[in-house]
C-alpha cells in the first residue's frame, strides 16, 4: 500500500482542510495573516501525512522564474487568442514566459485556476471574468497577499486593481445610429448576463442612441442571457416570430453575433433587407461570411499587450491602479445598411 501512495503536496493539504492552497502555503510559513489555531491544524496535518516541501520546486523559486498566469472564459474563441497572444508578445520582450488556463465561462474552474495559480507562485495574474462570477473572493485574496493582478474585458474591484476595457459603450452608440440612419426601427440588443460589466457598457451605448433619437425602447427588445450559441440561437428566433419583430439587431460579442446570423438565414429572413445586423466580433472572420458582417471590431490584441505591460508595471513595484480603454473600430459591410427605398420616417 505505501508503494501507491503519492507524495503529499500542498493541494492535498488544503483539500483535506476545505482551505485554500494559499492558505496553507501562509500557514506553514508562519504567516501573521493566518490565525494560530489554523496555523497548528496545517501543520498537525502536514507531519500526519509527511508532508516535504518540494527542494526542486523552491530551488527553481530561488531562481525567479519569471511566469505570469492568465485565465480567459474561452480560450477556443478568436477573440481570447488574440488577447493571449497579445500578452505573451509582450511578455516575452521582458523574459517572462505565460502559462494560460481556460476557466470555460464557469466559477468553480476560474476560483480553482486562481488557487493553482498560487501554487504555482506565479509572478502575477491577467484575468477575464467568467460570465457566471459573482463572488469576487478569489481575487481579494490575491489582493490580501500582494500578488499583482490586471483584468481585462470583463473587470470587477476596479478600486483594488488595474483593467483593460474597450470603449464598448461609446462603440455600441456609434453602430445603433449607424442602425437608425441607415432605415432600421425596431433595433434589438441581444446581450450576456445583465451583471457583467462589458455587458452593461454595451446595452448602455444602445439605449443611449435611441433616447437620443427620441426613439421608444421596448424592454422585449433587449434580451441578455447566457453567452451561449444555442441560447443565443433560441432568443433570437423567438424575436424574429413576434408579429412586431424586430428589423435589426445589434449582437454583443462574436458567438451571440454569428448565432444571431443563423438564425436570421434560418427563419427565412434577408439580411439586411429585414433584418440588418451588426455584431462586436472579430474583423477578419466577419469577413468571411455572406453577406459581409458590419463589426465592431475588437483590437484584442492590444487589449492583451497593454494588460501585460500594466502588469509587468504592477510587478516591478508600481502600484498605481490604472484604468486603460482601448477603442473600438466600427467596420460598415453588407448586413447592416437597408436599402434606402424601405427606409421608413
Amino acid at each position: 500500500m505505501t508503494g501507491n501512495k503519492h507524495r503529499t503536496s500542498l493541494k492535498d493539504l488544503a483539500h483535506e482542510l476545505g482551505v485554500s492552497i494559499a492558505t496553507v502555503s501562509r500557514a506553514l510559513r508562519n504567516s501573521p495573516e493566518i490565525g494560530k489555531e489554523m496555523q497548528q491544524r496545517v501543520k498537525d496535518l502536514a507531519r500526519e501525512l509527511n508532508y516535504r516541501p518540494n527542494p526542486f520546486a523552491q530551488s527553481l523559486r530561488r531562481e525567479a522564474p519569471k511566469i505570469i498566469g492568465v485565465v480567459v472564459p474561452n480560450l477556443v474563441t478568436h477573440y481570447y487568442a488574440a488577447v493571449l497572444d497579445g500578452i505573451e508578445s509582450e511578455a516575452t520582450k521582458s523574459g517572462y514566459s505565460v502559462i494560460s488556463a481556460n476557466s470555460h465561462e464557469d466559477f468553480e474552474t476560474e476560483a480553482r485556476t486562481i488557487d493553482n495559480f498560487i501554487g504555482l507562485h506565479v509572478e502575477g495574474i491577467i484575468a477575464c471574468l467568467a460570465q457566471n462570477t459573482t463572488d469576487y473572493s478569489h481575487f481579494r485574496e490575491l489582493y490580501n497577499m500582494g500578488i499583482p493582478l490586471v483584468f481585462f474585458g470583463r473587470t470587477c474591484l476596479t478600486e483594488l486593481f488595474s483593467s483593460v476595457t474597450a470603449n464598448g459603450d461609446e462603440a455600441a452608440q456609434m453602430a445603433t445610429q449607424h442602425l437608425i440612419d441607415t432605415g432600421s426601427r425596431r433595433i434589438a440588443f441581444i446581450g450576456g448576463p445583465n451583471h457583467l460589466d462589458m455587458v452593461k457598457r454595451r446595452k448602455h451605448g444602445y439605449l443611449e442612441a435611441l433616447r437620443e433619437n427620441r426613439m421608444p425602447i421596448d424592454r422585449d427588445m433587449v434580451v441578455c442571457d447566457r453567452i451561449d450559441y444555442d441560447v443565443a440561437m433560441r432568443a433570437v428566433i423567438k424575436l424574429l416570430e413576434r408579429p412586431d419583430r424586430p428589423d435589426a439587431i445589434l449582437a454583443f460579442n462574436d458567438i451571440i453575433t454569428f448565432a444571431a446570423f443563423t438564425a436570421i438565414k434560418q427563419v427565412g429572413l434577408s439580411i439586411p433587407e429585414d433584418v440588418a445586423l451588426i455584431g462586436f466580433t472579430d474583423d477578419k472572420h466577419a469577413a468571411y461570411v455572406t453577406p459581409q458582417m458590419s463589426a465592431i471590431a475588437d483590437r484584442s490584441h492590444l487589449m492583451g499587450a497593454t494588460a501585460c505591460r500594466l502588469l509587468l508595471d504592477n510587478i516591478a513595484g508600481n502600484k498605481t491602479i490604472r484604468h486603460e480603454r482601448v477603442p473600438q473600430e466600427l467596420v460598415i459591410r453588407e448586413t447592416s445598411a437597408k436599402r434606402r427605398c424601405q427606409e421608413q420616417d
